[in-house]
């Protein structure tokens, strides 16, 4: 990356960090960002990076190894048929969406004497567009989710619906922060680049920024299949 850009990068993370409280750490969203601006990234001083296609992830991995290691979150929507290689590549998962998914990975987590921390995916409003656990739904279940083995259960991941008001939106947040404390799950997973103010006013621990620190994503990396729907 030229070094304009470069510094550019690093103003706007800078920025951002001061407008976080202790409580609430940044997630930056490189999907779809070339591993140049991770590496640009980390000269900033940033250490957690967002990613959720499995095979766009390995190669940035891959070509960021000599950096050493890197605290990487899988955020996107997790097929079955990748559990075991994102298991392998990252240690904390924020989409944990179903209870068939969530045991598959305990499975495999087992297999590979691995133990990730994972989020859930709660849905608090309707929306066609995006998968997750029903509030009530995982309360029924949590006794025998909370249980399974290998896996670490930390938080709770939201994604608010398009076309919410800012403050329908904090009250969402603030929905999935309540089910989290009732839960007795420390970490919350919520906001974005257009949201990630009201979620920090509602207990957000983890916003995922993506756009607002990267700016567009180049087209030529946004035919890649892979791994479901952004969520950064």
């Amino acid at each position: 990356m030229p070094d304009s850009e470069n510094r550019g990068l690093a103003a706007r993370l800078e920025a951002i960090r001061a407008q976080l409280p202790p409580s609430c750490r940044l997630l930056a969203v490189s999907k779809g960002h070339p591993a140049a601006a991770i590496r640009a990234a980390v000269a900033a001083g940033q250490r957690s990076f967002g990613e959720s296609r499995l095979q766009e992830a390995m190669a940035k991995q891959d070509a960021l190894a000599d950096l050493g290691p890197l605290d990487w979150h899988f955020i996107g929507r997790l097929q079955a048929n990748k559990a075991r290689g994102v298991l392998r590549r990252f240690g904390t998962i924020h989409s944990l969406d179903s209870v068939a998914l969530a045991q598959r990975l305990a499975r495999i987590a087992a297999e590979e004497e691995r133990s990730p921390a994972v989020l859930f995916q709660v849905k608090f409003r309707p929306d066609p567009a995006k998968t997750g656990f029903e509030p009530e739904a995982l309360r029924a279940r949590w006794q025998e989710l909370s249980a399974l083995p290998a896996l670490r259960p930390v938080g709770l991941m939201t994604i608010a619906p398009m076309g919410l008001e800012a403050a329908e939106r904090r009250a969402l947040f603030q929905e999935c922060a309540a089910l989290a404390a009732e839960l007795g799950l420390p970490e919350r997973s919520m906001g974005m680049s257009g949201d990630w103010p009201e979620a920090v006013t509602a207990g957000s621990t983890w916003v995922r920024l993506g756009s607002s620190l990267f700016g567009d994503r180049p087209s030529q990396n946004l035919a890649i299949p892979d791994v479901g729907r952004y969520s950064g």
